[in-house]
């Protein structure tokens, strides 16, 4: 399926593999907040150096031998990220960065080891840029009957300004309709009710598809057409007079078009040493790295995880009062005392 660089973003909403690198270049609005190498892929590549790149929107790895090995794992579809021991192809038994994602029905676990000693940035990073992709989400997810507005004032986001503020704007979601109020910032479109400011929706641009004027029973109206993945919403709204809507029209169209071509993610990092900061904001230098053959794929992630855990739950250790520490369980018919005297009589 072709991803393209504009409408609706993906990236954060998907898990790939093999990607060609028109792919992996970065969309408008997404940033690198660290680079770091060398990352061994230690549950698909072991043994395989490779480098990781953490953006406001996801987590890029490509080995560095062969860069058309890659993976792009969407901050939305992290679960949870945690410390792991495993035995790297590199570096042996050691602790590395688990990662539990989930795109569409399947589960994916990922383990990243960082082949240089005593360093966790991989770790520290990641875990970092999830919590603010978890903390800035009214940037991304359309919210209805949210805690958005207080006293009668919308609660501002950091980056956020306000563009208009509409009075006697109709929501037509009843027979009757709602009269509210209509605020328009450089991040989102927000409604809510004048009697119960309780009864509200937060729409990002994100999240919308398509703004116009069309026929309703109310006349005309406002109507805008929120995307599959945020819901597919259809919501209008009238305006009085209704003269105020064409013009209202053409400015929400061209706010929609002006964060298309600049989106704000909502996501910031403060960085405590700024060397640590990205010298280049762009992997242009994997421009060379040619088609992508299937050396990767979900079912070196699935596959093995399933029979992973499958072992983990069949093979717990028990303790054993003859030796005195925690053993595998014994085969059924054997005990310590016969397992030894084999041993003795050989």
């Amino acid at each position: 399926m072709a991803k393209a660089k504009s409408g609706a973003v993906w990236e954060d909403r998907e898990v790939l593999f093999d990607l060609p690198f028109a792919y992996l270049k970065l969309r408008a609005g997404e940033k690198i907040f660290d680079r770091i190498e060398p990352i061994e892929d230690t549950k698909g590549n072991s043994g395989t150096k490779g480098r990781m790149v953490v953006t406001n929107l996801r987590i890029i790895w490509h080995s560095l031998s062969s860069p058309r090995i890659n993976l792009s794992i969407g901050l939305n579809c992290i679960l949870s990220t945690s410390t792991k021991v495993v035995n790297s192809g590199l570096r042996g038994t050691t602790q590395a960065l688990y990662v539990l994602a989930a795109y569409k029905t399947n589960r994916y676990e990922f383990i990243f080891t960082n082949l240089s000693p005593n360093c966790v940035r991989h770790y520290t990073s990641v875990t970092g840029v999830h919590k603010a992709y978890a903390a800035s989400r009214m940037y991304r997810d359309l919210k209805l009957r949210g805690a958005i507005i207080h006293g009668k004032q919308l609660r501002m986001l950091p980056q956020e300004k306000i563009c208009l503020h509409e009075h006697s704007i109709w929501n037509l979601s009843s027979d009757s309709g709602n009269l509210g109020t209509l605020v328009v910032t450089n991040v989102r479109v927000v409604w809510y009710a004048e009697i119960n400011d309780a009864f509200n929706v937060s729409m990002p641009y994100i999240t919308i598809e398509s703004v116009s004027i069309r026929d309703s029973k109310f006349g005309e109206a406002l109507v805008f057409v929120v995307r599959p993945t945020s819901g597919g919403y259809v919501l209008g709204f009238r305006a009085d007079p209704r003269e105020r809507l064409r013009p209202l029209l053409t400015e929400l169209q061209a706010l929609h078009q002006a964060y298309t071509e600049k989106p704000i993610f909502g996501l910031e990092m403060t960085w405590g040493n700024e060397a640590s900061k990205p010298a280049t904001d762009d992997i242009e230098e994997l421009e060379e790295i040619g088609e992508p053959r299937g050396e990767m794929g979900p079912n070196l992630y699935l596959a093995s995880q399933l029979s992973q855990n499958k072992e983990e739950a069949e093979i717990q250790p028990v303790y054993s009062p003859y030796l005195g520490l925690a053993i595998e369980p014994l085969k059924e018919g054997f005990t310590l005392k016969s397992l030894f005297e084999v041993q003795t009589s050989s």
